[in-house]
């Protein structure tokens, strides 16, 4: 199939979709479209003063951010509660009414970022500055545009006055990158009344670019389960300069080595299936036939496609399997004496359905070695719990699409994501969530322009374009029709 013809295809559907309560919101919003040249102004400079405040985390901080929010908010009569674990830390909720014949709708953006080195910057991280048509700061990725996305519908459906059908729920959370604790993990225990939603929209996803032509828009409905493991080697202490056979940072290297090199075996579940199958149909070769042969695993052409995408595009091999990435080793304390310890980590990102006791004798058994111990450490606050996939099936997904071809005119394509996202909380509420993102230049990973690399940066014509695409999946799906 090809992908103009897919594309016909997807148009149609949207269309019919559409047609019935779509002509209907239509006309209830006659004379409520909004002007997107003065928004767009309004747009780059929430989004540059959301930049300039430096919410690291840690520490986080981000009540910089939240008090930002509330202060544009509470100027346009949309009124804000704050909940806080850490005052310093708070989670911002605010929310448009509508008739209650419809489930609320909730849009969440995290208001902290991960650390930055300044010396790697091409511009100060903090900076937000406009340079070549793209504006460079951490978070402006991750996750300013959901933010600024969130802010200007919320207060685009103020002033036109929508009328709605659902309540409109922007929360604005604290804590995403490592410390839920204070963020999702707070507000999914103690304060779920305050986000119950039938649908939620939030990161984890992006509208994909390449040679700066968009290529499909990613929705994410399901996603990696985040898992810190630990090795642990002990054997005998003595000077250096005896060595002995049981030294532990030895064997430490060789488990470190046996995990990293294991080519855990793949596993689809429906959503990689479906991503692999779209992927296909809109790829050229002989990207298109790899794709097809992953749907066969076990097969001689799927495993040549897997080793091909371990190679050269690890996170498409990522999403077909539980991933293990080696990522600090200890041991030892000077050099002339041979350490009784060592202890490595390892980032595991399990599939949802992984059982986590078995994938870990698993790899004990792959480790082979009786002085390593292979554990989960407790850690308080960390991790993220397992969810159920977001629907296919569903008025959100469909809007999602048909909106994903107004602004981008482009097929959209169901993921599973390879990182973690608080949509995981919010999925375990029993609320159908899907991750959106911003277009994005793939070949800028390469380049160390992407989420959470030495700089970030965005193109600005995509942040507006990312604010009209949001606001017109949350009118379509809450406004009265």
């Amino acid at each position: 199939m090809t992908r103009t013809f897919l594309r016909f295809i997807v148009a149609g559907l949207a269309a019919v979709l559409l047609s019935a309560s779509g002509s209907r919101h239509i006309a209830a919003q006659a004379g409520r479209t909004p002007d997107w040249t003065s928004l767009n102004d309004e747009t780059l400079r929430h989004f540059q003063a959301l930049l300039r405040l430096d919410t690291q985390n840690p520490p986080g901080n981000e009540v910089l951010v939240s008090d930002y929010v509330k202060g544009v908010l509470e100027k346009e009569g949309i009124p804000v509660q704050i909940f806080a674990l850490d005052p310093k830390r708070p989670n911002l909720v605010a929310r448009l009414k509508g008739s209650g014949s419809k489930r609320p709708l909730l849009y969440m953006g995290h208001s902290d970022v991960v650390t930055v080195d300044p010396a790697k910057w091409i511009f100060p991280p903090f900076s937000a500055t406009r340079d070549g048509g793209y504006i460079y700061g951490r978070g402006s990725l991750d996750d300013r545009p959901h933010i600024v996305a969130g802010l200007m519908t919320m207060l685009t459906l103020k002033r036109l006055n929508v009328p709605l059908d659902r309540d409109f729920i922007f929360l604005v959370e604290s804590g995403e990158e490592g410390t839920t604790d204070v963020g999702m993990g707070f507000m999914a225990k103690q304060h779920a009344d305050a986000i119950a939603a039938e649908y939620c929209l939030a990161e984890g996803a992006n509208t994909a670019r390449i040679d700066g032509k968009v290529n499909y828009a990613s929705v994410q409905l399901a996603e990696k389960l985040p898992k810190r493991i630990e090795l642990v080697a002990t054997g005998p202490s003595g000077h250096a300069s005896r060595p002995l056979q049981g030294n532990a940072i030895v064997h430490l290297s060789a488990a470190v080595a046996a995990a990293g090199k294991w080519r855990v075996p793949v596993r689809l579940n429906a959503t990689t299936r479906e991503f692999f199958t779209r992927m296909a149909s809109i790829m050229p070769s002989p990207e298109a036939a790899r794709y097809r042969a992953l749907l066969n695993p076990g097969t001689k052409e799927a495993d040549d496609a897997d080793a091909y995408l371990l190679e050269h595009d690890p996170g498409y091999a990522s999403m077909l399997r539980t991933s293990i990435s080696p990522t600090i080793i200890a041991g030892g304390y000077r050099v002339n004496v041979i350490p009784s310890e060592a202890k490595a980590t390892l980032d595991v990102r399990m599939l949802p359905d992984e059982d986590p006791d078995q994938f870990l004798a698993a790899l004990t058994r792959v480790i082979n070695d009786p002085m390593v111990v292979a554990r989960y450490p407790d850690i308080p606050g960390e991790g993220r719990p397992p969810g159920r996939p977001a629907r296919l099936d569903s008025d959100a997904f469909r809007t999602i699409q048909a909106m994903a071809m107004r602004n981008y005119d482009t097929v959209t394509i169901p993921m599973m994501g390879t990182g973690a996202t608080d949509m995981a909380f919010t999925r375990l509420l029993g609320i159908e969530c899907y991750g959106i993102g911003p277009a994005a230049d793939l070949e800028d990973a390469a380049k160390g322009f992407s989420a959470h690399s030495d700089q970030e940066r965005i193109l600005e014509r995509e942040v507006h374009r990312f604010v009209r695409f949001s606001y017109d999946i949350v009118s379509a799906l809450a406004g009265r029709n």
